[in-house]
């Protein structure tokens, strides 16, 4: 091989190897941006644009991809320990829903260090600054309040770092446990309170209705012990006229005949119906006469009352 066949094939090498670094070069430039992702590209050290998701090129050497910036929605939940209005410690949750802004995602690498740091520094701000206003009663009411005051003030600052804020919840307020039974203690009472004045209110319709009951039922009792003793009146003075004109005895015997018949048959029913239990004191005769006057008197009473 002479000398120009070997230049020319050394120049040949020296081309073919110049182009497979050249390719390997631009082929290292290539690179992939996930969806719902940017990627932050920095030219020769300064900020130059940022890369859309698909298949991007950068120029090698002067240009480096520095930062992804997630696209996606965020949580973050902040616990804050604070204390209310009346001098209850409560803890609030707050979890706070956050996502890059598409247009500004550069800023939220070159404006914030760490930007959950940020995010929980101002949450912490606001709930400290709002609960303390707030009795722990109206802490329970007013949670969306308290929610409403941290988006407005974390959304309003952190666009400026190019985070927007979605949503902020207070997903809880926990008082200490002695709070707690404290509160469930007052609660307890109350509902106790309220059902012995139901109960009492009860008893007081139930006495009253009981009380109308019986009145009523001693006024009808009443009535029919009145209707029967005239009704036997009636009786004993129909028999007392008939027998007297039927055998011209006086009036007197034989109310007093008659008194004794069933004087005897009461005795008589009173042995049959109660057997041995029922004990009769001994009593003389002459007691019957006795009976009869006072029950005479009774019927002339009644005789006359009817009358009238």
């Amino acid at each position: 091989m002479d000398s120009t066949t070997a230049m020319m094939v050394g120049e040949a090498i020296f081309w073919i190897v110049v182009a497979v670094i050249v390719v390997f070069i631009l082929s290292s430039g290539f690179f992939v941006v996930h969806q719902q992702t940017k990627e932050i590209i920095e030219r020769l050290g300064r900020y130059h644009r940022l890369a859309e998701p698909g298949l991007n090129f950068k120029w090698p050497i002067i240009d480096k991809r520095v930062w992804t910036v997630g696209l996606r929605v965020q949580q973050l939940v902040v616990t804050v320990e604070t204390k209310t209005k009346d001098n209850v410690f409560v803890k609030v949750p707050v979890a706070v829903q956050y996502r890059a802004i598409p247009d500004r995602a550069a800023d939220t690498y070159y404006q914030l260090t760490e930007d959950q740091k940020q995010l929980t520094s101002y949450v912490l701000d606001v709930v400290r600054a709002k609960v303390p206003t707030l009795a722990l009663d109206e802490v329970f009411e007013k949670k969306d309040d308290i929610a409403a005051a941290v988006k407005e003030h974390l959304d309003e600052t952190m666009k400026t770092f190019g985070w927007e804020v979605l949503s902020a919840l207070v997903t809880d307020v926990d008082p200490a446990e002695n709070v707690k039974a404290a509160m469930n203690e007052i609660q307890a009472q109350t509902r106790l309170q309220v059902a012995a004045q139901a109960k009492g209110e009860a008893n007081k319709v139930l006495t009253v209705k009981n009380a109308e009951a019986e009145a009523e039922s001693k006024r009808l009792q009443g009535e029919g012990i009145a209707n029967q003793r005239k009704a036997i009146v009636e009786g004993l003075r129909e028999s007392v006229k008939q027998f007297q004109d039927a055998t011209g005895v006086n009036a007197t015997d034989v109310l007093r005949l008659v008194l004794l018949t069933q004087y005897f048959d009461t005795l008589k029913e009173i042995g049959v119906s109660a057997g041995s239990k029922v004990i009769m004191l001994p009593h003389a005769p002459a007691g019957m006469s006795d009976i009869a006057d006072q029950i005479t008197k009774s019927i002339i009473s009644g005789e006359e009352a009817a009358s009238r």
